[in-house]
């Protein structure tokens, strides 16, 4: 099929535009478009990854047009193993998404509108590979954002909007300035493809006011990043916003626009920097332990639910920047080096999908008790487990799989994650276990006060989860427990891309020492 990715990343705005041809009161028929839509953009990734050549490390299905010519911006798209499980999760949770907003009555017609243009911001985040239109489809997200928590949110939806707006858009300033760094002193391209082989050498050596340009540039980028993910402490924003979001916007949120910030470490610092991934990793080590330990004490100070899980976000995606620290083991090069970085990175990617999948499910589940008892107070339920066996079933499945159970997805990315950081930061890894039990403290806490504690008669005729909350919460439960027996079809998927990234690295690189 020809221009295969263009289709992915537009095909919500073919979407969009069609929704602003039909009246206002059609929000039955809007709500079908937007399901119809996904649901081919999902058809689509899902036949992406059926034709994908797994034993290619590097890009496929490109597509390149000029653009802007006298400022060498291009057109350029293509997918390889690390955007490709980001693509199919992202059409997944869209397609998902538009059913957990079936119950939206509020401007319906707007609402579906950002929602599909947020879709296609991300989309073409994961598939650019020109920094200008990459920079510019990470700008596209921003809006769709500040709108659905601002108009659609909870009670302190204009303060939740306008904090997670002012910390995106500072992390997209710094992006900017590195952006536009890298252009002027590696031969005025955005084309990250030329990027990666230019900029080491391009830069090698170079100082800014004493400094290494590399380092500066790094920086810059990671902070950009880092508030994404978000790593401690640009952490601040994420609760507010999951609390104030209408449930939708939170699975997108957790599910995959956290992903945008490893993603970007991966696609840019790692390729275009390899001297600061060598001198930056024990300082990430640290921030990943740092957040897998503050956010699992921040979750378990909680009361509300949603705030719970969204600090469950911060934890577990520490545990990817731990993994994404590995890398230095394959500085020797040797075979048993070289294993511990493949499964480092391995894990961190692997760990990305599964916290998109197991996020996604959270939140929808704490979404389908809000819409029935109205609040999300742990300590306001008790008993459920008998009006609503289904529901707490699932939940217990959604749990288990976020406290790392075996048997579940997560299992397996955390445990890569240690196998690959232990060789290298073995203090970090023993302690980031401890994460371990806190995860299991929190989840286990809130399970037995909403599911085992004493009854709360208010609620004796809770509705159980219907048809279409167990459409959205099956498929991702169902993936969460294949993957958790049997990872080799997505561990196959990005091998071949990991071990060219990781072996870029370690060839352009340098090695400093273990912090």
């Amino acid at each position: 099929m020809n221009y295969l990715l263009s289709w992915i990343i537009w095909l919500p705005i073919v979407g969009m535009l069609a929704i602003a041809f039909i009246p206002r009161d059609k929000s039955e028929l809007i709500k079908q478009i937007s399901a119809v839509v996904s649901g081919l953009q999902l058809l689509l990734a899902i036949y992406l990854w059926s034709i994908f050549d797994q034993a290619v490390g590097t890009f496929q299905f490109m597509e390149r047009a000029e653009w802007i010519p006298s400022f060498n911006i291009t057109y350029i798209l293509g997918v390889d193993g690390l955007s490709l499980p980001m693509v199919f999760l992202m059409a997944l949770i869209g397609f998902i998404g538009v059913f957990v907003s079936w119950n939206i009555d509020k401007a319906v017609k707007g609402y579906f509108s950002l929602f599909l243009l947020l879709n296609t911001g991300v989309m073409g985040v994961f598939l650019a590979l020109d920094f200008f239109l990459f920079y510019i489809f990470w700008e596209v997200m921003l809006l769709p954002m500040y709108f659905l928590i601002g108009i659609w949110g909870g009670p302190q939806r204009e303060y939740a909007a306008i904090k997670f707006f002012l910390y995106t858009l500072a992390g997209s300033v710094l992006m900017l300035i590195a952006i536009l760094a890298l252009y002027f002193t590696c031969g005025k391209t955005f084309d990250m493809l030329i990027l990666m082989e230019n900029a080491p050498i391009a830069l090698n050596g170079m100082l800014w006011w004493g400094m290494s340009a590399i380092k500066v540039i790094w920086v810059l980028l990671f902070i950009g990043f880092a508030i994404k993910v978000p790593v401690f402490p640009f952490h601040t924003w994420l609760p507010l916003a999951h609390v104030e979001a209408p449930t939708a916007i939170s699975v997108i949120l957790a599910g995959v626009l956290l992903k945008l910030g490893v993603y970007g470490m991966l696609r840019i610092n790692y390729t275009m920097l390899p001297d600061g991934v060598f001198w930056f990793a024990g300082a990430l080590a640290v921030l990943g332990l740092i957040n897998v330990i503050w956010g699992a004490m921040c979750a378990l100070a909680q009361k509300d639910l949603k705030k719970l899980v969204a600090y469950s976000s911060v934890n577990h995606m520490g545990y990817t920047l731990i993994g994404m620290s590995a890398v230095i083991a394959a500085s020797t090069m040797n075979g048993d080096n070289l294993i511990s970085a493949q499964a480092g990175m391995g894990g961190a990617v692997f760990q990305m999908f599964n916290h998109g999948t197991i996020s996604a499910m959270l939140f929808i589940l704490v979404g389908v008790i809000y819409d029935r008892a109205h609040h999300r107070d742990i300590d306001g339920f008790g008993g459920l487990a008998a009006q609503m066996p289904i529901y707490t079933a699932f939940v217990a499945v959604a749990f288990f799989a976020g406290l790392g159970l075996p048997g579940f997805s997560g299992f397996i990315s955390e445990a890569m994650i240690f196998i690959g950081a232990f060789p290298v930061f073995k203090t970090i890894v023993i302690i980031s276990t401890l994460g371990i039990l806190l995860n299991a403290a929190y989840f286990l806490w809130a399970f037995q006060r909403i599911f085992f504690g004493p009854a709360n008669e208010k609620y004796n005729d809770l509705p159980e989860i219907n048809t279409r909350e167990l459409f959205t919460v099956v498929p991702l439960a169902v993936i969460t427990l294949i993957l958790g027996i049997y990872p080799r079809p997505f561990l196959d998927m990005i091998s071949a891309t990991l071990n060219v990234l990781i072996d870029s690295v370690v060839s352009l690189g340098g090695f400093t020492s273990a912090f």
